[in-house]
């Protein structure tokens, strides 16, 4: 299959909007991603603000592939860091390089920017996410925590 990745940019809502369908359908959360999705001035400041990272798959005018990443400016040094907040590929296109295409492109966008690294978490059992980030970095096992607001 061909398919062509792109780092998107304030004009690509609509391919944006397209991304947030692969997560909803990969994750099985459509009520997350396409419940209630924002307008379309809050996804083109979103593009344009410089903090968030948006990485689509396409396959002629199709989303295949998503990644969504945030840079986080760091404190202590001058430098930031990448974190991956959702890769997803939709079903019928797995296993064609498709995540790994994504995070290349993003490790392009990040050299980029300046950052000194890129992270993402992946949960116990999800077997694919492990062997293909275990293939591109090195593991750590750390605890995380959501605090409610």
């Amino acid at each position: 299959m061909d398919f062509r990745i792109s780092v998107l940019k304030a004009p690509d809502v609509d391919v944006l909007r397209q991304m947030l369908s692969v997560f909803g359908d990969a994750f099985d959360d459509t009520g997350t991603y396409c419940g209630q999705p924002p307008d379309d001035d809050y996804l083109r400041d979103l593009l344009a603000g410089g903090r968030f990272i948006a990485v689509a798959a396409m396959s002629g005018m199709e989303v295949v592939g998503a990644l969504a990443a945030y840079e986080l400016k760091k404190f202590e040094q001058r430098r930031s860091e990448i974190y991956i907040y959702d890769l997803a590929v939709a079903q019928a296109h797995r296993r064609q390089g498709i995540a790994t295409a994504l995070i290349e492109t993003l490790k392009l966008e990040a050299t980029r920017r300046s950052a000194y690294v890129i992270y993402v978490q992946a949960d116990y059992g999800d077997e694919p996410a492990i062997a293909l980030y275990t293939k591109l970095g090195v593991r750590e096992d750390v605890m995380h925590f959501d605090i409610a607001v």
